[in-house]
């Protein structure tokens, strides 16, 4: 299962701003599939109103919750006697083929709806998400979480997505770039790991193109399987691990400021300006790489940069987050805030919290998404 937001429009059209989505690959379910493991609240933000409706995206009560399957064919008559009445019976509902669970933040219902939506949270099975809105009028961050992926508890999916001129590419990457990797990632053997990564983005790419929706989107991926943490990223998203208290970036942001990636750039036509005091792709985007951005597609690539790290006992916990986090605190910084606190019993989802405060502290007037996965559970 897969909360559109996020587990930031993604799925055929919901019934509420937060949906459920069930992963491309076919996984047998169990009772236990059914129940989503993480919920989130978001908080009313009228000062007006003393009160939120249960049914109101803004509601701390509101839940994510799955989607119920429709009944297929009309239920069958039950024979009658003549010492009591005919009685019908509806037809059990088809069984639902569901990871254990997947959420994620994509597409609201309600445009306005999402404009208001300041802060998003969420606690799920061994990770914590927080996300908060800048300055724009609606958030353009999203993230996705895969957990328990193809009935196997040691593998995860994570995903933090950092959109831009509108938050389409952040939303259909959160829907789709999950299942385009694990399409890829069937029967292959484990050093073909980041060629199956690698295919995953493009094909995401290649198919928001062909929407020809405007904007583009940053990502940052952490892919957990066979013991293995496989990070990736196209764009200024970044993951940072603990190794025992000590921070260490597993990706380089995609900037035209980049040396290898100007020269890219400028090898290919392009050019980098500086602007404003930032380094931009023809004058336009500051990041070199990510889904998206049509208009600017020979320079501005969808391929990623791969790391695959061995999950040690060391290795505590991973955070993925957007650059308005990390535009304001650095990695070193962030792992001793996290570590902190989770040392003091504190859930990690006040890190989360702790980490997108602080940037905001500082002056960060972007969206800013944090998410940490705690690494112990899939030694």
């Amino acid at each position: 299962m897969s909360v559109a937001v996020s587990n930031s429009p993604i799925f055929s059209p919901p019934s509420s701003l937060f949906l459920n989505r069930a992963a491309s690959f076919n996984i047998p379910n169990s009772p236990a599939n059914l129940t989503p493991t993480s919920h989130f609240k978001s908080a009313c933000r009228s000062p007006s109103s003393s009160s939120c409706s249960p049914s109101s995206p803004h509601s701390p009560s509101f839940r994510s919750r799955l989607q119920k399957a429709a009944a297929v064919g009309p239920a069958p008559p039950i024979p009658s006697s003549s010492s009591s009445p005919t009685v019908s019976k509806r037809k059990r509902p088809a069984r639902l083929d569901i990871p254990v669970s997947a959420m994620g933040f994509g597409a609201p219902a309600n445009p306005a709806a999402a404009a208001e939506l300041a802060e998003v949270e969420r606690e799920g099975d061994g990770y914590s998400v927080f996300c908060k809105r800048g300055r724009r009028e609606a958030m353009e961050d999203r993230f996705s979480a895969l957990v328990g992926v193809q009935g196997d508890p040691k593998q995860a999916f994570f995903g933090v997505f950092d959109g831009h001129s509108g938050a389409k590419a952040a939303e259909f990457a959160a829907a789709n770039l999950d299942k385009n990797i694990f399409k890829r990632l069937a029967g292959e053997e484990e050093e073909e790991t980041e060629d199956a990564i690698k295919q995953g983005y493009l094909e995401t790419d290649s198919q928001f193109l062909k929407q020809e929706a405007r904007g583009g989107s940053c990502c940052v991926t952490a892919l957990i399987r066979k013991g293995n943490l496989v990070v990736s990223n196209a764009g200024d998203c970044r993951a940072v691990v603990s190794r025992g208290g000590v921070a260490e970036a597993l990706t380089s942001d995609h900037r035209p400021s980049r040396e290898d990636e100007r020269h890219r750039i400028e090898s290919t036509g392009g050019y980098v300006d500086l602007v404003r005091g930032t380094w931009r792709i023809q004058g336009s985007l500051a990041v070199s790489r990510g889904i998206g951005d049509g208009h600017l597609k020979q320079w501005v690539i969808a391929e990623p940069e791969t790391r695959i790290l061995r999950i040690q006992p060391e290795i505590e916990f991973v955070i993925l987050a957007s650059d308005g986090l990390w535009d304001k605190v650095s990695n070193q910084e962030a792992v001793d805030v996290a570590k902190a606190l989770m040392e003091s019993q504190q859930p990690p989802l006040m890190a989360c919290k702790k980490l997108a405060e602080l940037a905001a502290s500082r002056g960060s007037s972007d969206d800013i998404s944090v998410l940490i996965v705690q690494l112990g559970r899939y030694i």
